[in-house]
Parts: C-alpha cells; structure tokens; sequence
C-alpha cells in the first residue's frame, strides 16, 4: 500500500491595525490549537520552518511594531509559503473604523505605538497607510467595528479548526430580555413563562447555577417536557447543521433578568449536549457583566436586575 500523503502544515498570519483585535484573534487560534506567536520578526521566519512541517498549526501574529516589518516583505513571505506544497496558508486581517479604534484608545488610555507621544490618531491613519497592501489579499477580512471580544472569537471559530476537519462548535448563553437577545444567536428559546426563584426571598440573590434555584424551576409541571423537547430538537438540528457545513451555532435563554432561568436552561442544555459527545461552551453574558461592574453604592445585584 502506497504511503500516505501527508496534509499540508496549516500557517495563518494575523496582522491588522493596533487596536483592532488581533491579539484576540490570535488568542482565539491558541483556543483552537493553534500555536501562536507574536511579534514575530520576519526575518526569524525562514529559521522558524527550517526542517520538516511543524505538526500544529500555526498563528503567526505580524504587525508594524515589528521590528523589520514592511506590508511588502510580508505579502512576499505569504506568497512563498503559499507556493509550497507542505504548507496551507492564509492571511488574515483584523480591521476597525479609524473613529471606533480612536475611541478605543481613549477609553483605554493608551499610546498608541506609532505616535506614543502625539495624537492617537496620527499613529492610526499612519498604520493603516503602511498596511494598506495587505487589506486587500488577506484571504480573511475581520472588521471589529461592531464587535465585541466574544463576537471576534465566535467568528474565527466559523471560520478555523485546528485540522481543517468539518466540526460544529456549539455556545450556549443566557441573557435578560430587558437588555437586548444576544449578538449572533441562531436559535432563541424563552424561559420566561417558567417558574420565577425571583420571588423566593432565600434565592433570589443565587443564579441558575444553584441547586435550589434548580429544584425551584424543576417544580414546574412544564419544566421536564420544555427541557426535554429542547434536547430532543437539537438532537434532530445538530447533524443537519453540521452535515450543511455549519461551524459554530449559537444557542441561547432568555429570561427577564437573565439570572435565574435562562442560566438554569442553558447549564442543563450544555450538560446533556456534552454527554452526547458535543463540543459545548458556555456564557452567561448578563450574569458575568454584572460581575464585572460589581456594586460600588452597595446596591445589590438583584436590585439592579430587578426580576429575573
């Protein structure tokens, strides 16, 4: 039997303007993998790949702070590797509107690396002269503008797996109806009609993560069959979409304070999706935000929700 023709060695290079997200994207493909190295002078490139393909793939992170950077020296480098057949390649370029990443560098305080002791926006409109040659051969275009973190992560993993292979990525999330459905959500299911461990007093503070809260909402005579029928259509969609070449799909709860229910659905949905061998992760985006902004005046979390 003839021996088997090795696959390429997958390379991506992440470049972009500061400020945009590459480092998110980078840190993405590390998710997926990936090995990822950044800053790297292109001029270590060659000594990086010198002997066989490396046996991961790898995310190279290249941008104008490096310290031999040229938009040129690069496209040519991508160019070279391209044409090897060892090597996959892609070019991926992570952009933003110059007014969302000026606003970014305000918000944040920081220099900007090309003008640290001018304008911001000096620096900007200079980094995206020097990478205009790249925008338009990147094989991936990301614009941030109107992207969160999360949302930038979600869409590289639309976009990459760490061997090619078809894969569907699953996120499940929670959220408050009061604050908006979630950015990119595929399939929206609302808990609200459930019963609400907002008006027990001795759980109204906890989430859908305690036992008590769980065993609260089980009492509703629809709970098992709403939860029920939930897994049993995902069982039928899941194939289908996966089979249709779907990468990643966003499954989210809802609820009115997106604390209680819709955090219960989706750590039940999450565990059963995962003992039937499905790749799942898991967000609870109103619950986590409201840690991250934790009460300065004292107010209690659940005053702030109001019912959840």
């Amino acid at each position: 039997m003839p021996n088997a023709v090795p696959s390429p060695a997958h390379v991506v290079f992440v470049t972009g303007p500061s400020g945009a997200g590459r480092t998110t994207v980078i840190n993405a493909l590390e998710d997926l993998g990936f090995e990822a190295i950044d800053n790297l002078p292109l001029r270590l490139l060659p000594r990086l790949l010198e002997g066989p393909p490396p046996d991961r793939p790898l995310a190279l992170g290249i941008d104008p702070r490096t310290r031999d950077f040229g938009a040129e020296d690069l496209l040519r480098a991508h160019e070279k590797l391209a044409a090897d057949p060892a090597y996959a390649t892609d070019l991926i370029y992570v952009d933003c509107e110059a007014a969302t990443l000026q606003r970014r560098y305000s918000e944040t305080r920081r220099r900007h690396p090309l003008s640290p002791d001018a304008d911001p926006a000096e620096g900007i409109a200079q980094e995206r002269e020097i990478l205009a040659p790249l925008r338009g051969h990147a094989s991936v275009l990301i614009d941030t503008t109107n992207r969160t973190p999360h949302d930038t992560r979600a869409e590289i993993g639309r976009f990459f797996t760490p061997d090619r292979a078809p894969r569907l990525v699953i996120q499940l999330t929670s959220f408050s109806y009061r604050r908006g459905l979630p950015l990119g959500a595929d399939l929206v299911f609302d808990c609200r009609f459930l019963r609400n461990p907002h008006w027990d007093p001795d759980l109204r503070a906890q989430d859908g993560r305690d036992d008590g809260v769980r065993a609260y909402i089980a009492e509703d005579a629809r709970f098992d069959a709403f939860t029920d029928q939930i897994e049993a259509m995902l069982m039928l969609l899941l194939p289908a979409f996966r089979e249709e070449g779907k990468s990643h799909l966003t499954v989210a709860f809802g609820c009115t304070g997106g604390r209680h229910r819709s955090v219960a659905l989706t750590e039940i949905t999450a565990a059963r999706l995962a003992d039937s061998g499905w790749q799942v992760s898991k967000r609870h985006r109103d619950v986590d935000r409201d840690k991250a902004r934790a009460p300065e005046d004292g107010a209690s979390a659940a005053s702030r929700g109001g019912e959840a």
